[in-house]
Order: C-alpha cells, then sequence, then structure tokens
C-alpha cells in the first residue's frame, strides 16, 4: 500500500468566505491530494484545513494553497484572537499510512525551501522538522508574532527565504509532528468577558503541561509544572458562541486523550464556582480517540461516536457529524 501523509494548513483568514475557498480550491486541485475538512473561525480569524495524499501531489497542493494565501492575505490589516505570524502561519506534515516522521521532515523541508525560493516567504521549521532544539516548540517559533517579526528577524535568521518578513504574508511555521486534537472546551460562568476570560486563563494554568513558564533574555529558566501531560492551553472569548474556553492543542492525544482533559476542565472549573458548557473540536480526529471518549461514557461498539458526542458535548455550539470530522471515516466516503 502505498504511503500518504497528512498536512494541517493553518491560514489566517477565517471571515472572507471568498478567500477561505479559494484557498480550499487550490488544496484540493491536485489529483492525489485529498482536501477532508475546512473549518473556519471567525473570531480566531482563522481556517483549518485537513489534506490527506501521497508525498508529491500533497506538496503540490500546499504550496498552491500558500500561493493563493499570500496572493490574497494581508495582515497588516488582520485582527483576530488567535496567535499568528503569517498568512500561511503553521504548515504541519503528519504521517498517515504507511508513512514515517522521516518522510515527513523531508516533506516539510522541501516545502520550506520552495516558499522561501519561490515565493520570497521566510519561515522555520519546528516540531521534528526544527533545525535547533528551542524551535521545537510552535509557540517559541511564533513568540513575536507578525508585529514582532523585523525585530525578531534582525537577530534571529529564518531557515528558509529572505532575511526579513514578506511584507503582507509575514513568515511561515513549516514542520512535522504526530497527530495533533485541536479541542476548546466550553465555560459556563461569568456573563462578563472580563472576568470570563480570566477564569479560562486560571483553568489554563492549572491544566496544561507547563502552568508557569519563566524567561530570562528569551531563554526559558524555570518551569511551574501543569496538571496533565502534551497539553498546550490558553483562554480566551469566543463572542460567536457567548462564552469564554479552555482553548487546547493534544500534542499527543494517547497521553491526555480528549475526554480527560475536558474531566479535568470540568474538575477546575468546578473548583472555581463555575462549569463546563460542552466542547468544539477544531479540525479533525482520528478514530482511536474518539472511540475513547465513547467508552469512557459509556458507548458500546456501536454507539462508540455518539456516546462520545454526547459525553464531551461536542455538538454544543456547532454541528458535529462524525462522517466528516473522523479521518478514517471522512476517507471512506466516495470523491
Amino acid at each position: 500500500m502505498s504511503e500518504r501523509l497528512e498536512c494541517v494548513p493553518n491560514f489566517s483568514e477565517g471571515r472572507d468566505r471568498a478567500v477561505i475557498d479559494a484557498i480550499g480550491d487550490a488544496l484540493g486541485a491536485v489529483p492525489g491530494a485529498r482536501l477532508l475538512d475546512v473549518d473556519p473561525d471567525a473570531d480566531t480569524h482563522r481556517t483549518v484545513y485537513t489534506v490527506i495524499g501521497a508525498p508529491e501531489p500533497l506538496l503540490e497542493a500546499v504550496f498552491k494553497g500558500v500561493q493563493v494565501a499570500v496572493r490574497r492575505i494581508d495582515l497588516r490589516r488582520h485582527r483576530g484572537t488567535h496567535p499568528r505570524m503569517g498568512a500561511a502561519d503553521v504548515l504541519p506534515f503528519v504521517p498517515w499510512q504507511d508513512a514515517t516522521m522521516a518522510d515527513a521532515v523531508a516533506l516539510a523541508r522541501r516545502l520550506g525551501q520552495r516558499l522561501g525560493g519561490e515565493l520570497s516567504l521566510p519561515g522555520w521549521f519546528y516540531g521534528e522538522a526544527a533545525t535547533r532544539p528551542r524551535r521545537r516548540l510552535l509557540h517559541e517559533v511564533r513568540r513575536g508574532e507578525f508585529e514582532g517579526l523585523p525585530r525578531k528577524m534582525a537577530r534571529v535568521a529564518p531557515d528558509f527565504g529572505p532575511s526579513a518578513p514578506h511584507p503582507t504574508a509575514g513568515a511561515s511555521a513549516v514542520g512535522a509532528r504526530g497527530v495533533l486534537v485541536a479541542f476548546n472546551v466550553n465555560l459556563a460562568g461569568p456573563a462578563e468577558p472580563a472576568r470570563a476570560v480570566a477564569l479560562a486563563r486560571d483553568i489554563a494554568a492549572a491544566v496544561r503541561e507547563y502552568a508557569t513558564v519563566r524567561r530570562e533574555g528569551g531563554r526559558v529558566v524555570e518551569t511551574t509544572p501543569g496538571r496533565l501531560p502534551a497539553v498546550r492551553a490558553l483562554g480566551w472569548w469566543a463572542a460567536g458562541y457567548g462564552c469564554a474556553q479552555v482553548t487546547t492543542n493534544l500534542v499527543d492525544w494517547r497521553v491526555t486523550p480528549p475526554h480527560v482533559l475536558y474531566e479535568v476542565v470540568r474538575e477546575e472549573a468546578r473548583a472555581r464556582g463555575a462549569d463546563v458548557a460542552g466542547s468544539e473540536l477544531v479540525g479533525m480526529i482520528p478514530w482511536d480517540a474518539l472511540a475513547a471518549a465513547g467508552r469512557y461514557y459509556g458507548g458500546s461498539p456501536g454507539t462508540l461516536a455518539q456516546a462520545a458526542v454526547a459525553g464531551l458535548g461536542l455538538d454544543a455550539v456547532k454541528p458535529f457529524d462524525p462522517d466528516r470530522k473522523v479521518i478514517e471515516l471522512a476517507l471512506m466516503e466516495p470523491t
């Protein structure tokens, strides 16, 4: 069976449907690469796409998507709740069918060189593709965001592309990683946004892998552990849903699966006089992660998806269709 990889490009446009669709059309236009999901959000002003394919078609599809983003997105006018430094902000490759992490790293490196050479778009490699240990962490690569790029690039050379940011598209983080689950927990708490966000941030600090990080001269010198390993978490206000969220990346869902995160956030919220009110999946999820939640919430072999959706409240703020949001199920759908 031929190898396939997944790419989950994050583009800094979540409001203009014409631009969102144009990027999606480019990602889906290459035979051998299949666009499985498009997940836009107006509050974050960001869209997460999921594409799976053989290495060469996948590389070409992602490059074409970035071409459109560079042409159509101007970060000088971009405002959203999600950190970002580029129009094509994050471009991670993930081993999927018969592919290895080495395959993902090789594809990431090739994409970065094309972005720099053909689009004059600079950036850094992260995750397993990182050229330095510190750059393995995405938030370290993206620190300073778009507005801080000129100062940052004056002292930190990019891994690819020019030594100055693209004037409208900024810079990109291109990486290789394992399967990540982007999972946000809605809070039922204070109605006033500032108080609700403060609560969400407090809970996020309690549950994430590193509760606090102290830096000196840009270097991490001390960390305080939080409750859950392999969890990155922040708190923000989701205006479109009228609630605060603990927004998380589960960077290894087998270490901390979604249902464990959800129940720990529930515990922390109740300890502060609040509660959880369902959750939101951003992008897609592997079947094993959803099935694990289904088993935890009492599902039988034939009802695991339904039990997971009910237990996690995955349809609380927007529809959740397992046939579209579970990678393996979506791949079974006819093209």
